[in-house]
């Protein structure tokens, strides 16, 4: 019981393998998806009280078993919009670390804003165990849809460069914290806000 754990190559995760995540049902595990929306016409106390839903629906998510939470911001349309992926992330994390459950389960972030190494360095060190952004990897099967990729380059082989440059990145981030390891960076919160007044 455990020994079952779900091994990532990497933080950065593309379609398929966020598809194969969100169908985990084996021993312990299971996965739940969860909406990272609000109401347009609410505004910002519609964003509260989504983010406070959100924070309550992971919570019980993890007491009915869930151990792997997928926070989405699929489904924007003009009545939904998303709550900011960082914001979310930060959220649930800290409200299951208040819970005392935020060690039973893994966030995975399914996200279109993060698409460059400082979105992911920050969802990652606020609690994201992997980072899906969909909107990059839609953005690369568009390119390669209308031949804007170079002739030598499948899809395939984009999101792989994709990949594996945003794992160089993270690494060179974490590193310069003296941090070898996403599992270490992981949560860490290793940000200074410069500039910023009072």
């Amino acid at each position: 019981d455990a020994a079952h754990l779900i091994k990532l190559k990497s933080p950065i995760i593309n379609n398929d393998d966020l598809e194969k995540l969100r169908e985990v049902a084996v021993g312990k595990l299971r996965a739940v998806t969860l909406e990272m929306l609000f109401k347009v016409r609410e505004g910002e106390t519609g964003l509260q009280r989504a983010l406070e839903e959100l924070m309550e629906r992971a919570a019980r998510a993890v007491k009915e078993g869930a151990s792997v939470l997928i926070l989405s911001d699929r489904g924007v349309d003009a009545g939904n919009a998303p709550i900011p992926s960082l914001l979310a992330t930060a959220a649930v994390h800290h409200h299951l670390i208040r819970e005392g459950t935020r060690t039973q389960c893994g966030l995975v972030i399914e996200t279109g804003e993060a698409r460059e190494a400082h979105h992911f360095c920050l969802l990652i060190g606020y609690g994201a165990g992997a980072v899906n952004p969909y909107l990059s990897f839609e953005t690369l099967a568009d390119l390669d849809k209308n031949g804007f990729l170079p002739k030598d380059l499948n899809l395939e082989n984009a999101q792989y460069n994709y990949i594996k440059a945003a794992n160089k990145a993270i690494l060179k981030v974490a590193s310069k914290m003296g941090i070898s390891t996403v599992q270490s960076y992981r949560g860490a919160q290793i940000f200074e806000a410069i500039g910023l007044g009072k």
